[in-house]
């Protein structure tokens, strides 16, 4: 039985409560990043590297899993991650080795999943996250060390994505914490990323986070961000980093299909907050903006055919539609709504959407008498 990606766990979700509270699109955008950051750290760290290991390390490792996994006693498994640690230390194992970086993130997932002590765990990440970037900011910059730079970045910006996780989640629900996180995340990834464009890629930075190493999640940060500001009614935050994810998707993809579909639906409720350096809203554009988008994701979606095309289009296209009677109606074209609304209905009872039918019922029963 295969595993979901992120991407395909992101979708199911959006398939079923495109319109709901978008911090719940937070919450399981976030969990499955930790469900992905767990399985990749335990796989590719500790069941496949123990001959990375001088003995010594790898014995204690071998406890350390053993009383995490069989004969579960956290107190002790703990004990020998630490003891495995110190003596990778005393050994002059380099401590941003990827090795050791593994043993850090697996003793964080045991604390996180295991012992169910999830601020222990983010006290384990805020301390890898401070060494890797202090490391980066003094040594980043040497020509000898730019394929350590590459790869220690990489690691950085998961742990930013994870922390995220980590302060989102119900037994912290630190939420400033967790955009924080996110917003250094998306940061420190786009930087990156326009360097090598600007600059080009330079012997020893070949490796760099890609699809072939974390999946689909590369274009989900800056979505989860996104969704976390629009959850907020802060949709002039969110747009920038939908387009964003755009940019990180091929255009002819049902998951683009999704983020155009949010990307107008942000536009349509953006506002900016008041101050007298901020120039006022200008609306119609906005609207204007909302329906291109709305159009453009219709668009795409009838270029989608063949195995390309899932119920992601289908369900996205019926948002479209129902996005662009909403946008009729706010400029109080009630005949263009209730075309639209129905329309939107009609495409959903054929594909099965449940809640789509029953959103654009809700605003054609809205419309009656008028």
């Amino acid at each position: 039985m295969r595993h979901k990606t992120f991407r395909a766990a992101a979708r199911d979700l959006y398939h079923e409560y495109p319109f709901s509270f978008p911090l719940a699109s937070f919450c399981i955008i976030t969990a499955c990043l930790g469900l992905i950051y767990a399985n990749y750290i335990y796989r590719s760290y500790i069941l496949g590297e123990f001959t990375a290991y001088p003995e010594p390390v790898a014995r204690h490792l071998r406890r350390a899993l053993f009383y995490s996994n069989h004969d579960i006693q956290p107190d002790t498994a703990v004990e020998y991650y630490m003891k495995a640690l110190t003596l990778a230390t005393e050994m002059g194992i380099d401590p941003l080795s990827d090795e050791i970086l593994g043993v850090k993130f697996q003793l964080a997932a045991f604390l996180e999943k295991q012992v169910h002590q999830p601020r222990m765990a983010i006290e384990v990440l805020e301390r890898v996250k401070a060494h890797c970037v202090a490391w980066v900011d003094e040594y980043g910059g040497l020509e000898r060390q730019r394929e350590k730079r590459t790869r220690v970045l990489g690691q950085v910006v998961r742990v930013g994505v994870k922390l995220g996780d980590l302060y989102a989640s119900p037994d912290v629900m630190e939420t400033e914490r967790a955009e924080e996180s996110l917003v250094w995340a998306v940061t420190t990834l786009l930087k990156e990323q326009e360097r090598r464009q600007r600059e080009g890629v330079r012997e020893g930075e070949e490796k760099w986070i890609g699809a072939e190493e974390i999946g689909g999640a590369l274009e989900s940060i800056p979505q989860a961000l996104a969704t976390h500001y629009s959850s907020r009614s802060q949709h002039y935050l969110a747009t920038p980093l939908y387009l964003q994810s755009l940019s990180l998707l091929p255009p002819s993809t049902c998951h683009a299909i999704t983020l155009m579909t949010n990307l107008s639906a942000s536009l349509a409720q953006q506002t900016t907050p008041s101050s007298p350096y901020t120039p006022p809203v200008d609306r119609t554009a906005l609207i204007a903006n909302a329906r291109a988008w709305a159009e453009k994701a219709l668009a795409a979606a009838a270029t989608i055919k063949g195995e390309g095309r899932d119920e992601e289009c289908d369900r996205g296209c019926a948002v479209a539609v129902h996005n662009l009677g909403e946008l009729a109606e706010m400029e109080g074209d009630v005949g263009e709504a209730r075309r639209r609304y129905g329309e939107a209905g009609k495409m959903s009872r054929a594909v099965g959407f449940a809640e789509g039918l029953e959103r654009s019922g809700e605003r054609l029963r809205s419309l009656e008498g008028k």
